[in-house]
């Protein structure tokens, strides 16, 4: 990767994911990783957490697979968002939407929650 980065790049990271995603071991999810984090560039990595936070809350509808969910966040969330959006993401699905056990309970999204809406019903009718 050393190699490549000097001779290709001029010993520079590139900002751009798609020239990211051209060194040896760096796919689509570390490339815009890097172009966000780094670089502030309006694009959206999309690991577990994020896939199932945006699935649940309902930002993101039947997306299939994590360039869907990508896709659908990147053209629905402001540009100039986007990087702190995928933090926020990220650990709301850490600490509150936690794959096995949400904690609902402790959510300031529930109000606007297509997931807690679910369960809420079956809750109701039970």
């Amino acid at each position: 990767m050393a190699r490549m980065l000097a001779g290709e790049f001029g010993s520079k990271v590139p900002s751009d994911p798609l020239m990211l995603q051209k060194l040896p071991g760096v796919g689509r999810k570390t490339a815009n990783v890097i172009a966000s984090v780094i670089f502030r560039k309006p694009v959206m990595a999309v690991d577990t957490h994020v896939f199932r936070v945006s699935a649940r809350i309902g930002l993101t509808i039947n997306a299939k697979t994590p360039v869907h969910a990508e896709n659908q966040l990147t053209r629905n969330i402001p540009p100039e968002m986007l990087h702190k959006a995928h933090h926020w993401l990220i650990l709301h699905g850490r600490y509150i939407c936690k794959a096995r056990k949400p904690l609902c309970d402790q959510c300031g999204l529930t109000q606007i929650c297509k997931y807690y809406k679910t369960i809420s019903v079956k809750y109701l009718k039970s």
